[in-house]
């Protein structure tokens, strides 16, 4: 369950959003984080504790060094219109992807999710409205996976995210789904801070029924985080933290945004970075770790993972 105090926070502060200046909006999200940063200078962006394997653990297939899988959050209209200009970019680097749609507020999902799945792309839901009251309250939770489970359906789609990464591991049991993906190894300046200190896949298991997925953690900082909060001007944090999970034998998975993306070149909006920085990493990848890497959609991550013996897929132990 959240704890008190961020159930607390996190109710104020998306009841306050909607009539919040954007511009407002980052400058006090950019002060707390200057806060946490500091704070947790010691497991941000590495946490020493999440390299551990699972006991057991055999590897990666093809005996890669690592995994990884890469994500995209569509969070409104304007990143529905970037979509397929954002698959353009990973199909031209030789890398495909997943991309997770909030259900409630989409327009182009007609359009955008076949186009996605003809080019190989992994398409998820994301959440129900991004408003963050999906898990304000059991009752709520329940009445709004009935309508998560028809888009899941609809798209034949496996995976979830909670918007706004909130989540409670028990209650996405309710979900007709092979994985969830609203977690993190360590990211503390998230509404929900506390991470899962690992850098592999684990399972979830039902309290009551016995019903598992596949939890698949991002273990790369988000790209909203590093260039729109944080203002980063290079992608010094992606590469060493990759560096990492690659020595550590690990999956690196990253979220970003087409939402925040800027693909032209123009005058940089308020909460937008330029898509060089996306390119580059990928060609960073490539040319580090060419051939060293196992490069999985979320569906195949989790699937490999379910496909393994119980004593190498379970880290942490599994949560009940």
């Amino acid at each position: 369950m959240m704890m008190n105090k961020y159930r607390l926070i996190n109710w104020l502060y998306y009841e306050i959003k909607p009539a919040t200046p954007r511009s407002l909006q980052l400058t006090l999200r950019r002060l707390l984080t200057s806060f946490r940063r500091i704070r947790n200078r010691d497991i941000w962006p590495i946490n020493p504790q999440a390299g551990t394997p699972p006991a057991g653990w055999t590897g990666w297939p093809h005996h890669r060094q690592f995994a990884l899988v890469l994500t995209h959050d569509v969070d409104s209209a304007k990143g529905e219109d970037r979509c397929l200009d954002l698959m353009k970019i990973d199909q031209d680097a030789g890398f495909r992807s997943a991309f997770y749609f909030v259900p409630g507020s989409v327009r182009k999902t007609a359009s955008v999710v076949p186009e996605l799945k003809r080019n190989g792309f992994e398409v998820g839901v994301h959440g129900l409205f991004h408003d963050g009251k999906l898990f304000r309250s059991r009752r709520k939770f329940r009445t709004r996976a009935l309508l998560i489970n028809q888009f899941l359906a609809k798209w034949g789609a496996v995976g979830f995210r909670g918007d706004c990464m909130h989540r409670e591991l028990d209650w996405i049991h309710d979900l007709n789904i092979l994985y969830d993906a609203s977690t993190f190894d360590v990211d503390p300046f998230e509404p929900q801070p506390t991470g899962m200190t690992t850098i592999f896949p684990f399972i979830v298991e039902s309290r009551d029924t016995g019903k598992r997925y596949i939890e698949l953690p991002y273990t790369l900082p988000q790209d909203f985080t590093l260039f729109v909060i944080m203002r980063e001007k290079s992608i010094n944090i992606w590469k060493n933290k990759l560096d990492w999970i690659a020595a550590k034998g690990g999956m690196a998975q990253l979220i970003t945004h087409p939402d925040y993306m800027n693909f032209d070149s123009a005058r940089l909006a308020v909460d937008e970075y330029p898509v060089a920085f996306y390119r580059e990493f990928l060609a960073y990848i490539k040319q580090k770790y060419g051939g060293q890497f196992w490069p999985a959609l979320p569906s195949e991550m989790a699937q490999y993972w379910n496909s393994l013996d119980s004593d190498s897929r379970v880290s942490p132990p599994i949560i009940k």
